[in-house]
């Protein structure tokens, strides 16, 4: 069974080598981006940490659709679920753990 054959059989579809220098500029682009954000000071630090936030987010998307091959169709539904109930679980993780210590913080002053 060719490569070819096996990512048509799990869903990803043809993946060629283009789509994976695509995805690795794009990766690098992004994280040369937010080192400039860093290292210079060009913006102000309020800006400089909203460039951070959005380029990570694009970063993100650029793995998830590149990389691990996520997208809307049909074959990927039910990849894409899990992986929102564990960007949810991890939301309420974190959320939880910065409400309880933010409580505990408050309580003890």
């Amino acid at each position: 069974m060719s490569q070819e054959a096996h990512n048509e059989n799990m869903g990803a579809g043809h993946i060629s080598t283009k789509h994976y220098i695509v995805g690795f500029v794009l990766a690098v682009l992004l994280t040369v981006v937010s080192f400039g954000f860093v290292m210079t000071d060009v913006v102000s630090k309020q800006v400089a940490v909203i460039g951070l936030f959005v380029a990570a987010v694009l970063q993100m998307l650029v793995h998830l659709h590149y990389f691990l091959h996520l997208d809307r169709s049909s074959e990927q539904r039910w990849n894409v679920i899990a992986l929102a109930f564990t960007a949810l679980l991890l939301f309420i993780f974190v959320a939880g753990t910065m409400w309880v210590m933010y409580t505990l913080n408050s309580r003890m002053m």
